[in-house]
């Protein structure tokens, strides 16, 4: 796959994000969950980071590029919740206020976790249009700067320092599935694999109902959506990023699909198998892997890497889960 387009994120920028989060952001474990479906998984845990997902590598590097009058003045962003947190957490440590726009449809443990880190929160609409509306609005109002959940390069630079870990802690990975909403993270992920190892096989995974980015490569450019819905509510943004459709076309091998119920399913897999806490979303690339979808896109030998996005779940779903998977084997 040769890229030539000077307005992707390069490896270089990438490697001086991995310079730039050190204190904010943890090198997350890579772990070995054995032999599934006769090939090697490993389990990318960003929900061992900080604020609970992969995000914080994002927001870290760039609240670490703004000037130190523009961190005083405070930021603000838009999000269903882990960009949130994760922009909360890295503007208090560096000093400076943080305003986040959520959906009214937020869960509350995400609601929560911003408010705990200090930001302050505002309320609008459902979709992601809405939010970014009201953030450039109160942007403008406020003296704020703008920190994008995904469409920017240096949020694309710090998101990329995912795939710099996986290459270095695993150099003959032959393939990594990567949830996908906006895209920051698949792209960020591609742009550094595809550069460190080429025959790496990327493949980004959405919810049935939430597929802006395969709709976008079916189409060639980004495309609204009419609606998104799945229980993976991290994943629902309406409308791929324009820079990240860009990354995605450029780096990434496939986009599939995956329903509500085979994520539900790979959350339940990654407890008791893996015995680890993944929300819905980070659990979308397991999903493709457990439910055959992604099977036929993987190449026939080496390692498979699914990344684990987020564990930022809600005690309440988590409890309702395992209560099911109880019933089911009691039955």
């Amino acid at each position: 796959m040769t890229v030539t387009r000077l307005d992707l994120v390069s490896l270089n920028e990438i490697q001086a994000a991995a310079a730039l989060i050190g204190n904010l952001a943890r090198r997350t474990p890579l772990i070995d969950a054995g032999w599934v479906g006769g090939r090697a998984l490993f389990l990318k845990c960003e929900n061992m980071q900080p604020s609970g997902a992969f995000k914080i590598r994002g927001a870290a590097t760039m609240l670490q590029q703004l000037t130190p009058d523009q961190r005083r003045a405070g930021v603000i962003t838009y999000s269903s919740g882990n960009h949130g947190q994760a922009v909360a957490m890295a503007a208090r440590a560096l000093g400076g206020p943080a305003v986040v726009v959520m959906p009214t449809t937020a869960p509350a443990i995400k609601v929560e976790g911003v408010r705990r880190a200090g930001a302050e929160v505002l309320f609008d609409g459902t979709t992601s249009t809405e939010r970014r509306t009201r953030a450039e609005a109160e942007a403008v109002a406020r003296g704020l700067t703008m920190v994008p959940p995904f469409d920017h390069p240096w949020i694309i630079a710090g998101q990329g320092t995912v795939g710099l870990e996986i290459g270095e802690g695993l150099p003959d990975v032959a393939a990594v599935l990567v949830p996908v909403g906006g895209g920051g993270l698949i792209s960020g992920v591609a742009a550094a694999l595809k550069r460190l190892r080429p025959s790496v096989r990327i493949i980004g995974v959405e919810p049935a109902g939430a597929n802006a980015m395969q709709q976008a490569r079916l189409a060639g450019c980004p495309v609204t959506l009419a609606r998104s819905t799945s229980v993976a509510d991290g994943l629902l943004p309406i409308r791929a990023g324009d820079l990240t459709f860009k990354h995605v076309d450029a780096f990434v091998d496939a986009i599939v699909t995956v329903d509500d119920h085979d994520i539900l399913d790979a959350m339940r897999w990654l407890y008791f198998t893996a015995r680890l806490v993944v929300e819905a979303s980070g659990a979308a690339a397991t999903a493709a892997l457990l439910s055959g979808v992604a099977g036929p896109l993987l190449p026939d030998q080496g390692p498979i890497v699914a990344v684990l996005s987020g564990g930022n779940v809600a005690p309440d779903m988590l409890a309702s889960l395992l209560q099911d998977e109880h019933a089911r084997i009691s039955g």
